[in-house]
């Protein structure tokens, strides 16, 4: 199935580094940002006035962002002038976002295909930053933007770039998604259990084996039950609207808002339950030895330890022939809740689906005995010196059935 392209949400992106001027209106005594012919040409134009309806992103390193719907407007600042060349100029109003942005943050300005703009903003050195510059493969230079426009020669959209796009809260489906239709018309217009969605998105595509590729096999179960939960979702929400939210007393707005938070809750829950059942699945049919969920020391309960639960009641501290799994779908500051689960575990094995986590917090979980592991194709979203410390999920099964071998010796 076709994956889709950025061409179909943005027609180009421009990226620079907030200078004083550009991040404190105090200092400059005015609320924009000038843009560059290339910009223009690419996706901008050349519109005196213009004024765009405009969504502001903030992206923290650990925080929540923060979103505002507002506009900006594009014009010339030399126009009254026309013997000087022109100076084109984004004006942007003050805002939530806009008032927290400082000088160095990364500005990603982009447009997409209904005519939005994105103003999106991330502090130098973050996360949401690399991840960013993987998606849109612009990174800035200089004081001005570097801009690019898309196209339909630029590759389809892998896991990381679509796991990004959801990040930020962009709505995808991919182009041919009628065909799974006939895949979910059990359901209805009722949500399965997880485990029985994940399990109906590996039936449906026997091709792919764990015993073949562990990491390709977690990954494609993973992009495959994501897009038969969306086209499952779009048909239970479509329903649930033509029915309407109108009761005796007028129109029941607590009952949309409920609805509307039942919808955001369950996607962000349910990754996180799709991945740990993926895992499973994988190491089943490896057949490799784990519990799942055990409770441990101080009633923690590590996703996977390895090889059991009574093999680790028996063991001392610092056996090595144990193991343990973390599963997050997104990591952030949350990989730090491993460190007290399995105490007898030496060096805690992490795994996650996030992009481009920074150097700095992978150096600090290497510091803290936390093992990453991330599947093979999300790999290219981290630095050179990463990759060589990063693990796949077929290093972690290797070392995992290696020291099984070893115990078994002993």
């Amino acid at each position: 199935m076709k994956r889709g392209q950025l061409v179909d949400y943005f027609e180009g992106i421009g990226v620079k580094r907030l200078s004083v001027v550009d991040a404190e209106p105090k200092r400059s005594n005015q609320h924009e940002i000038g843009t560059t012919r290339k910009m223009r040409d690419d996706f901008l134009g050349e519109e005196h006035q213009r004024k765009y309806k405009a969504i502001y992103v903030w992206l923290g390193e650990e925080q929540d962002g923060i979103t505002a719907d507002s506009w900006a407007t594009h014009y010339d600042a030399r126009l009254p002038n026309p013997e000087r060349a022109p100076e084109w100029r984004l004006y942007y109003p003050s805002n939530p976002v806009t008032e927290t942005m400082k000088p160095g943050d990364t500005l990603f300005l982009a447009k997409d295909k209904s005519g939005v703009l994105l103003f999106i903003v991330a502090p130098q050195g973050s996360t949401s930053e690399q991840q960013l510059f993987y998606l849109f493969g612009v990174h800035p230079e200089g004081k001005s933007f570097v801009s690019r426009e898309f196209g339909k020669t630029d590759p389809e959209l892998d896991f990381a770039a679509r796991y990004i796009l959801d990040e930020l809260g962009i709505e995808f489906e991919d182009p041919e998604t009628d065909k799974l239709d006939s895949i979910i018309e059990e359901f209805g217009t009722t949500f399965p259990t997880t485990a029985e969605f994940s399990r109906k998105a590996r039936l449906t595509v026997p091709e792919v084996r764990a015993e073949d590729d562990p990491d390709l096999a977690l990954l494609t179960w993973l992009e495959h039950e994501e897009a038969l939960f969306r086209r499952l979702e779009r048909r239970i929400v479509a329903k649930r609207l033509e029915e309407g939210f109108v009761t005796e007393d007028g129109i029941d707005v607590d009952g949309f808002i409920s609805f509307s938070l039942g919808v955001q809750n369950r996607r962000k829950s349910r990754m996180g339950h799709s991945l740990e059942n993926h895992i499973s699945a994988a190491l089943d049919a490896l057949k490799i030895a784990y519990v799942r969920g055990a409770v441990t020391e101080n009633n923690n309960k590590p996703d996977f330890l390895f090889p059991s639960l009574a093999a680790y009641q028996a063991a001392s501290a610092g056996d090595t022939g144990l193991m343990m799994l973390g599963a997050k779908s997104t990591c952030k500051d949350r990989w730090r809740q491993v460190l007290p689960e399995a105490e007898k575990v030496t060096i805690k094995h992490l795994l996650t689906l996030e992009p481009g986590i920074t150097e700095r917090q992978t150096q600090q979980m290497q510091a803290s005995g936390v093992q990453l592991v991330v599947p093979a194709g999300i790999h290219k979203t981290y630095n050179d010196m990463q990759q060589q410390w990063l693990w796949s999920f077929s290093d972690f099964i290797k070392e995992a059935r290696n020291r099984a071998f070893s115990t078994l010796r002993t």
